[in-house]
């Protein structure tokens, strides 16, 4: 027999709607003003670490392949490009990556974007919305490099290919030729620090190779760094938020890094997005934007362990 009963208990399907009603009227107390962009579109993002689930050419009518959007920031990026002001979105996305407890293909995103906030300014309001949600303290910050030295002894800025292979090797059970600093980074991280961080927290400051569409500056300390910030809770990571490039021409070198890297892993090339490119060029105001996974903080309200707990319906 068929299983056609919600996920989620009724009572977690009305801890969503509080939940949705609460953001809205966050946004709506700050005159954020609440947008809609596309789900489908005819490109996508090209790191070579988040997968877009395609439609071929050959099974829609428009007769060329569309992606389904892993966020919606280049179209939100095009309003702000416009003079939207300050806007945010509560909708689906979509990542081609397994289940698991913390992740399902298919989920629901908060993304919003204030124009001439630093990301210091971005982060105090992000923390604004969680207390109201999770009812938290003062959330404390850590700079990426700051953790690194204080559970690692190691400069994560600073540090070359081989010399993260070789303090890796006795720290991480990896295999593989095709990994790099990014690769050993994000594994140092996810399984020596992250389980050390307090419950609610942020971590800020990343290395360059991680900056994707973040500004690069120096920080107090002369390294070159990105300027993006992630939120964790619950021992997740909850948030990402950037300081927005500007600059269309840096941003199409990173794109072609990212397609060069997807050839060398012998992963498919994402056509770049000409439309974000040409919003850029015709001036894109200095801005913050950060995205929230909202299916993981309705985790973290409802204090549950799987994300099909609080889901309406699993992807099938």
């Amino acid at each position: 027999m068929l299983d056609w009963r919600t996920s989620a208990s009724p009572e977690i399907l009305k801890l969503r709607a509080w939940m949705l009603a609460e953001i809205r009227r966050f946004f709506a107390e700050r005159e954020v003003l609440e947008v809609e962009t596309p789900i489908l579109d005819t490109s996508s993002v090209t790191d070579v670490h988040i997968q877009s689930f395609e439609i071929g050419a050959e099974t829609n009518s428009l007769q060329q392949a569309l992606f389904l959007q892993t966020s919606p920031e280049y179209a939100m990026k095009r309003m702000l490009s416009a003079d939207s002001g300050a806007i945010y979105q509560i909708c689906k996305a979509f990542r081609r990556e397994e289940r698991t407890q913390q992740h399902n293909p298919e989920f629901t995103l908060l993304e919003w974007y204030q124009p001439g906030y630093s990301m210091q300014a971005l982060m105090d309001e992000v923390e604004a919305l969680i207390q109201c949600l999770l009812k938290t303290e003062a959330l404390p910050r850590f700079s990426y490099g700051q953790l690194f030295q204080t559970h690692l002894d190691l400069d994560p800025h600073g540090i070359t290919l081989n010399e993260l292979k070789s303090r890796s090797a006795g720290l991480l059970e990896v295999t593989g030729d095709n990994l790099d600093a990014t690769d050993y980074l994000q594994l140092l991280l996810s399984q020596k620090i992250e389980p050390l961080l307090p419950p609610h927290c942020f971590v800020y400051d990343y290395p360059i190779a991680q900056a994707a569409l973040a500004v690069v500056e120096n920080d107090s300390e002369g390294n070159a760094v990105a300027k993006r910030f992630e939120l964790y809770c619950g021992g997740m990571e909850l948030a990402n938020g950037y300081y927005e490039l500007t600059d269309a021409a840096e941003q199409r070198q990173r794109f072609e890094r990212d397609q060069n890297r997807r050839r060398a892993l012998g992963l498919p090339e994402i056509p770049v997005d000409e439309m974000l490119l040409a919003a850029l060029d015709s001036g894109l105001p200095n801005c913050a934007g950060v995205a929230i996974g909202l299916d993981r903080l309705l985790m973290v309200l409802a204090g549950k362990s799987n994300i099909e707990e609080v889901l309406s319906f699993l992807s099938s």
